[in-house]
């Protein structure tokens, strides 16, 4: 008797746990996205248009979006490196995660509140850093604390909750087209809140005072930053195919609002119509794809099935718009790209950890992965504007169809998983 109450303890330990996991990524994914998806997709394209004007508004987007770039690029490296050099009685990974979603909430805040370009700019980079503050550490949580066999699950619900992230910030972002501030109010609240509230939801992170400690001065810190390189193929393959899928993603996703106003012909309140029901399809296929993709991908053990799955919906999701033109076509774009891009994210954490060269570098590691996302997130919306001034939008979505197709080449070649 006392073995099977010790089991069966175990086992609603272990239930409590998943859960908890669970609950904690679903939560910091859908709240550090709504904020961003408030600002990044319909305020910040907007308050541009109200400070410089239409016409310069689409450069200084993709000005703007370059610099983030950058920022993000470096902020996670730095970021996943330091976390896992971190040794706080609150452990190695907690305070960076708490402290990112303070720093970013705001900064989002004051892109709101600024004028000047420049300023908004600055705002825009700071709100980077404080993200990748939470993303680094929380994907090498993923590696760290999360059981091998329900990581595509956990994955699948972070995947979810940045779908109703990016549909809430979006649907909240339409409704403040004409009065922004409290918008900007609640999408700095939304990200500043999302650390704290995963630092208290997921299993509490144990000391890392235990660990051994770290010596050899800035030289040894410089060293460590070094990329892998041995036994690295499958992770650069990983690599290379995240980055472009999620590029080609992105050069419509953060368009949206242009897309419906400049190429499609809508007015403003049209489009504001239009891009509330893109939120409502996205998060609707979003979260069926996320979640079922997730613990199918667990229970069959392949990752690669579902990501060359994702990519020909997200392809599909491309063309429609680009030949037919029509608001019907966007919400297409919505549902089958959205469906797409929820099934990949699914088991795209799951995948990365698989083809980690080192595990005990897996904050750094993964914070070079992760680095993909940030630079297929901020990169895709720069090429978009350069396209849309060299030849318009009927540009972007053929272009866009090209990297997801040459993303499923590359993440076909990766031999280390399924």
């Amino acid at each position: 008797m006392i073995n099977i109450k010790q089991q069966t303890d175990a086992q609603n330990a272990n239930t409590r746990t998943r859960i908890r996991f669970i609950a904690a990524y679903f939560l910091l994914s859908m709240l550090w996205m709504g904020g961003l998806g408030i600002i990044s997709a319909v305020l910040l394209p907007q308050h541009l248009r109200v400070v410089v004007g239409a016409t310069e508004a689409t450069a200084i987007f993709g000005t703007l979006n370059a610099a983030t770039a950058i920022t993000s690029l470096l902020s996670n490296l730095i970021v996943g490196n330091l976390s896992d050099r971190t040794r706080s009685r609150w452990g190695q990974r907690t305070p960076w995660i708490i402290a990112g979603g303070i720093i970013g909430g705001i900064s989002l805040f004051l892109i709101g509140i600024f004028q000047n370009v420049w300023l908004m700019g600055l705002a825009y980079c700071f709100s980077m850093i404080g993200l990748n503050m939470m993303i680094a550490p929380a994907m090498a949580t993923l590696s760290d604390r999360v059981p091998e066999n329900m990581r595509a699950t956990v994955s699948s619900f972070y995947s979810a909750g940045t779908t109703v992230g990016t549909s809430i910030g979006t649907l909240i972002g339409a409704k403040f087209l004409d009065v922004q501030i409290p918008g900007f109010i609640l999408a700095g609240v939304l990200m500043g809140v999302s650390g704290l509230v995963t630092a208290m939801v997921w299993p509490r992170e144990g000391s890392a005072r235990h660990l051994p400690p770290v010596s050899g001065g800035i030289k040894e810190l410089m060293s460590s930053f070094k990329p892998p390189l041995k036994g690295a193929r499958d992770f650069w393959l990983a690599f290379s195919g995240r980055t472009l899928l999620i590029f080609s993603y992105y050069m419509i996703l953060n368009y949206q609002l242009y897309i419906l106003l400049s190429y499609i012909g809508l007015g403003k309140a049209g489009a504001a119509a239009t891009i509330s029901i893109m939120s409502v399809v996205t998060m609707v296929v979003g979260l069926a794809g996320s979640i079922l993709s997730g613990s199918i991908s667990d229970k069959i053990g392949r990752r690669k099935l579902p990501v060359n799955i994702a990519t020909i919906l997200m392809a599909i999701g491309f063309l429609l718009p680009w030949l037919l033109k029509t608001p019907f076509s966007m919400i297409l774009f919505a549902g089958f790209s959205g469906l797409g891009y929820a099934v990949y994210s699914a088991v795209d954490q799951a995948l990365n950890i698989d083809v980690l060269p080192n595990k005990e570098e897996s904050g750094k590691d993964l914070g070079i992965l992760n680095m993909a996302t940030t630079l297929g997130q901020t990169a895709g919306p720069i090429v978009t504007s350069v396209l849309v001034l060299a030849g318009g939008y009927s540009l972007v979505f053929p272009t866009a169809i090209i990297f997801a197709l040459l993303a499923m080449i590359f993440i076909h070649l990766i031999k280390s998983t399924k």
